[in-house]
């Protein structure tokens, strides 16, 4: 089955990760909503500007990640690796 609009990309163990922080849970809808899930509460984001910060979260770590046949062999070098 074809998906077009889904990449899977694999970022390397020795990426640079200084940039990246760790998120709560949250789903972007179509860039217009951002829901974000919390303990003890559920948030509906809709500004532009906090928007914009939730879509760097998917945009920074798939500028590091791997693509397309490389992706595969990243994945076996590291299952190697182990032994």
């Amino acid at each position: 089955m074809a998906l077009p609009s889904v990449s899977i990309g694999i970022i390397p163990e020795d990426a640079d990760r200084s940039s990246l922080w760790p998120v709560e849970g949250f789903f972007l809808y179509d860039g217009h909503t951002v829901h974000v899930e919390l303990v003890s509460a559920h948030l509906a984001v809709t500004q532009k500007h906090e928007l914009a910060m939730y879509a760097r979260t998917f945009t920074d770590p798939a500028e590091l990640a791997v693509y397309g046949p490389a992706a595969p062999e990243l994945v076996m070098a590291a299952i190697e690796s182990l032994g």
